[in-house]
């Protein structure tokens, strides 16, 4: 793996002061990623749609100071200081140093909001730290003005890896895969690329509900779940799935087979649980109510020959997914009959994005 293009190249520049803000989306994956080994390299290819209401808008202050010997910050998060969040972002500075040396060289003030529930599988590590990323190259840009927009969008990719692998996906969209994929031209481990194909008109501004059926802390985490997989009797037979999984749907995303995406992608929700589930330790991060919505949308989907879908991420939410040419009947079924479901019948109509854009 080649990481020396990522290496800071110095200029005369200087920057005394800077404040930036960025609103990065979160993204649902479609052929999921578990498991990962370092640094935040994972075990199998991921594609996901990013999103376009779910997101992180993030603020960075940035200060000149003495050279320090790790990076100095404050976190706020929604107004309030986080002090246990720190540690991430403390770690997250940590490994891309070797890469943005300069961040040694400023005290930094971040501030953040989520338009959605932190801590709930809506991939909020994706949004906070890709956001974080595109501060960040938005302060190396500054100090060297000659990288090219294609560049920093990579160098932010590979950045907000390194805090939260699926964040790789959170830069661009509106479909984005991570990790080396030999269907998927410049396809790497290190970053998130476009889907390099022309993509089947029913896939586009395709419509993604997210029902909030536990906006609680997950009692378990990503990182650990992820790690999880190391001694799991099945991982190398699910690395396996979800690569030839990938190819199929990228297939799928170009010749507009809407029934094949709809098995596909409830398969592969189905299977990140069930990899859960035979796990030692185990553990459920389902809930009943997200049972009764996964079965409610199987009898919609009968009775109305509807192209209506399901995935769910690494937490009880469920993301109900739809063509936009549903989405007016789609969208009466969930306020009708899936809404009770969820914690004070909350839910986010959302829809496929673009990724991040400065504010």
């Amino acid at each position: 793996m080649n990481t020396a293009e990522f290496k800071f190249q110095a200029s005369d520049k200087s920057v005394e002061n800077l404040s930036v803000t960025w609103q990065t989306p979160s993204n649902i994956a479609l052929v999921k990623y578990w498991g990962k080994s370092e640094p935040q390299i994972p075990k199998n290819a991921s594609i996901s749609f990013t999103l376009n209401n779910c997101h992180t808008t993030t603020t960075i202050e940035f200060t000149k100071s003495e050279k320090n010997e790790n990076a100095q910050f404050e976190l706020f998060f929604e107004g309030k200081k986080k002090d246990d969040f720190k540690p991430k972002i403390a770690k997250f500075f940590e490994r891309i140093q070797e890469y943005c040396p300069y961040i040694l060289e400023y005290n930094m003030v971040i501030s953040s909001e989520n338009s959605f529930p932190h801590s709930s599988g809506i991939a909020s590590s994706a949004s906070g730290m890709s956001a974080i990323a595109m501060c960040l190259m938005n302060l190396e840009n500054k100090l060297n003005p000659n990288l090219t927009a294609s560049f920093i969008n990579q160098k932010a990719s590979f950045l907000a890896r390194l805090g939260s692998g699926s964040a790789s996906r959170s830069i661009e969209g509106p479909i984005v895969v991570w990790g080396k994929h030999p269907v998927i031209e410049d396809s790497s481990d290190l970053y998130g690329v476009k889907l390099p194909h022309k993509v089947h008109p029913i896939f586009e501004n395709y419509c993604d509900t997210i029902l909030l059926v536990d906006k609680g802390e997950k009692q378990v985490s990503s990182t650990v779940g992820h790690n999880l997989m190391h001694n799991h009797p099945y991982a190398e037979q699910r690395f396996i799935q979800a690569n030839e999984n990938l190819e199929k749907i990228s297939e799928i995303l170009q010749n507009g087979d809407i029934k094949g995406f709809v098995n596909l992608v409830e398969s592969e929700a189905l299977t990140l649980h069930a990899m859960m589930l035979t796990s030692n330790p185990y553990f459920i991060l389902m809930k009943p109510n997200t049972l009764e919505i996964i079965n409610k949308i199987w009898e919609y989907r009968n009775e109305n020959d509807s192209n209506i879908c399901f995935t769910l991420d690494a937490g009880a939410n469920v993301h109900v997914l739809y063509p936009n040419s549903e989405k007016t009947e789609v969208e009466l079924f969930i306020k009708n009959h899936l809404a009770n479901y969820c914690q004070k019948n909350q839910y986010i109509c959302d829809n496929v994005g673009f990724g991040a854009k400065p504010l």
